[in-house]
Order: C-alpha cells, then sequence, then structure tokens
C-alpha cells in the first residue's frame, strides 16, 4: 500500500515559499525565461548563503533554491529584489506562471510578447485562477514546448503565423504580434468563466466544453525534445535530474546569459562550444538524461523512498524513458513514462508505460529485484 499523498495545488514562489524535507523551497520566477549572468553570480551567491546550495530547474523553467531556512527567508528576498528577480506581491507572482521557448533571437517576437504578457498579468482586475494555470511562449519556427506544462499556448502554424492555443486544442486562434499577449489573456479569461470545477484547461475541454469561435487553425505537432549541444542562440546543457549546486550555476555565469528550459537543461545564450564545467551534461547519448526522478526522501517529506540514487543505478539498463517518482504524485513528470517507478510504504512499483499513480505491473520491489524486472 502507498500513503495517499497531499496535493498542494499551487506552486511555490518566491514570495510564497513551500515547506519541504530539506527546508523551504523558494522558487524565483525568472523575467522571460533568461537571467543575466550578474545574476546568476548573484542567484548562485544566495543559494549558498541562505540555503544548502541545491538548486533545481522545475519542468516550468523556474529555478528553486533548497534547504532555505526560515530566518534566512527575509535576507534572501532582499537580495532576490536587489537582483531583480522578484515580484511586486504574492498575487502578481502567482499570476506571472510563463514558460518561454529559449531559441529565441534578438529582434523576434518573443522577448516583446512575453513583455507584454508580463505586463497584463499584472492587472490586479485579472480573475482568480488556479495556482498553476501557465502560459507557453512557443513562438519559433517549430514548437518546442507541447510537452510541457502549460494551459494557454502560443505557437506558430504551418505557415508561420502565430496562433493562440488552448491546451488539449488542436487548433488555434491567428494572432498577432501585436495582439497575441491580449488574446491569451482573453483564452484564460474565458477558462475562468466557463471552469467550473475544473483546474486545467484541457480536464475543462475532456468535459465536452467548446471554445469560443475563430479557433479553427490547425496547430504542428513536434514532441521531440531537444538534446545538449550548440545551436545558433548558444551551448545548450544538462543537468542530472534538473538540479546542480550553487558552484556550478556560478561557474555557468561565467560564460553568459542563461536561459532556463523545461527539460532539465539550460542554454548558455552566446556561447560557441561547450563548457568543460563539472556537474553538467555536454553529450546528447548520456543515460541519464532519459532519466527523471523528484528529489525523493529524505529531501521531500512526502516522498516514501530513495529516488536519485536509485535512478542512477537503473539510467543503464534501458534506452527507454524512466520515471522515478518518491511518492504517487509524480510531480517530475506527470505524463506516462515507458518505465515509472513509484515509492511506497512497501518497497517500489514498476508501472509499464504509466504514470506514477497507475495500476503497477510489479509490486514490493527492492532496488535488487527492480534491476532484474527492467
Amino acid at each position: 500500500m502507498s500513503a495517499e499523498p497531499e496535493t498542494k495545488g499551487w506552486c511555490p514562489g518566491a514570495l510564497r515559499p513551500m515547506l519541504s524535507g530539506d527546508g523551504w523551497v523558494v522558487r524565483v520566477r525568472p523575467f522571460g525565461g533568461r537571467i543575466q549572468a550578474a545574476q546568476a553570480d548573484g542567484l548562485a551567491a544566495l543559494a549558498a548563503a541562505h540555503g544548502n546550495g541545491l538548486i533545481d530547474i522545475s519542468n516550468r523553467a523556474n529555478i528553486q533554491l533548497r534547504g532555505v531556512r526560515e530566518t534566512s527567508h527575509a535576507p534572501l528576498l532582499e537580495g532576490l529584489r536587489a537582483l531583480g528577480l522578484l515580484d511586486t506581491d504574492i498575487d502578481a507572482e502567482s499570476r506571472r506562471n510563463i514558460l518561454v521557448q529559449p531559441f529565441w533571437r534578438a529582434g523576434d517576437d518573443t522577448a516583446t510578447i512575453a513583455a507584454d504578457l508580463t505586463g497584463l498579468l499584472k492587472d490586479d482586475d485579472l480573475p482568480e485562477l488556479p495556482g498553476k494555470f501557465g502560459y507557453a511562449l512557443d513562438s519559433g519556427h517549430t514548437p518546442t514546448l507541447q510537452n510541457a506544462p502549460a494551459d494557454v499556448r502560443l505557437e506558430r502554424d504551418d505557415k508561420g503565423n502565430l496562433i493562440v492555443i488552448a491546451e488539449g486544442s488542436g487548433t488555434g486562434k491567428p494572432v498577432s504580434n501585436k495582439t497575441a499577449a491580449m488574446e491569451m489573456i482573453s483564452l484564460a479569461r474565458w477558462f475562468s468563466d466557463a471552469r467550473g470545477e475544473y483546474r486545467r484547461m484541457a480536464s475543462l475541454l475532456e468535459s465536452g466544453a467548446s471554445l469560443p469561435n475563430g479557433f479553427d487553425v490547425p496547430r504542428q505537432t513536434n514532441l521531440a525534445g531537444p538534446a545538449p549541444g550548440l545551436s545558433i542562440e548558444g551551448a545548450l546543457v544538462g543537468l542530472t535530474f534538473g538540479q546542480m549546486t550553487s558552484g556550478t550555476l556560478a561557474q555557468l555565469a561565467k560564460h553568459g546569459a542563461l536561459r532556463m528550459t523545461p527539460w532539465r537543461m539550460v542554454l548558455i545564450e552566446g556561447a560557441h562550444q561547450m563548457p568543460d564545467i563539472g556537474g553538467i551534461i555536454t553529450r546528447p547519448d548520456d543515460p541519464l538524461l532519459r532519466v527523471v526522478a523528484c528529489t525523493g526522501a529524505p529531501g521531500c517529506a512526502q516522498a516514501l523512498g530513495d529516488t536519485r540514487v536509485l535512478a542512477r543505478r537503473l539510467a543503464h539498463l534501458t534506452q527507454e524513458m524512466l520515471h522515478v517518482s518518491g511518492c504517487a504524485k509524480g510531480c517530475a513528470h506527470p505524463r506516462a513514462a515507458a518505465l515509472t517507478v513509484t515509492a511506497t510504504t512497501a518497497g517500489y512499483n514498476l508501472i509499464r508505460n504509466g504514470t506514477a499513480s497507475d495500476d503497477p505491473d510489479m509490486t514490493d520491489l527492492t532496488p535488487d529485484t527492480l534491476t532484474k524486472a527492467i
């Protein structure tokens, strides 16, 4: 039997941290998905001074400082404010749940629309939305964020035109770079009026709700994820389990501005070669890129077992995606994976082609028996 995990229904922020097994989790939401080199260096110093020095990149491309002490929260906020990484209040912080695709270039639509949307989300007259409700600006030539969590999306159709999409729909509404942010907010308002008991856009549409008129342009489909390597925009490097130390972040900051991603990777802006830094992944064939694992015990109070030591042990045993979860919530990867291992009070469950909460194919496994089963 597995213990029933507690679902918070909201995401931590900097102004409203969340208590975990290793202290407070303080989530910093970079404006436009980007932090300047000086901000990254300052953030590394704050993580070391006020937390345990561990930093996560979430599946919404936010930066989480772990192990923050309650007595350190106030000076940490002062440091974040000085770096320009803090919202004015909790409501503004909660609404600014924006995921930005990292492969934008100076002068294209992405940065402008991100700024427009950020400005509109400061409006106190916006309806109250569920805490996990979010937006994805995926306005490159080909979408890259379709596997990342969002409720309202901006993409391009196969002709290169911008469209606003409700998560769960295969079609979108044509918009311009001038109206994109406004139309995304309008769709969020529609959701607020129509949602009833539903907390996510996809669930509302699955219930049979019909979108307003105009959402009739087919969207592109691209579920392939990027891998570490060089691009025109810079060097994309991986982080094992999406985590790094404050020292690693300080080293990355020496190479330039950083763009956060939802793939447990960071783009070093303008870099022309892969950096030689301990604690990062630079090879696209590294087995750890196929593994997703949450913090697990003892870092998470709800976790029922170790995750990351086990994930390292299992990574080389499969060519498929492996998700190791400390409980049935499956926070690190809510979607189905080829192999999912879920910790329970009696050991580990193994689920094939499912999520952490699905019925298991095998139960009460130990790390040794899991190794044989996989």
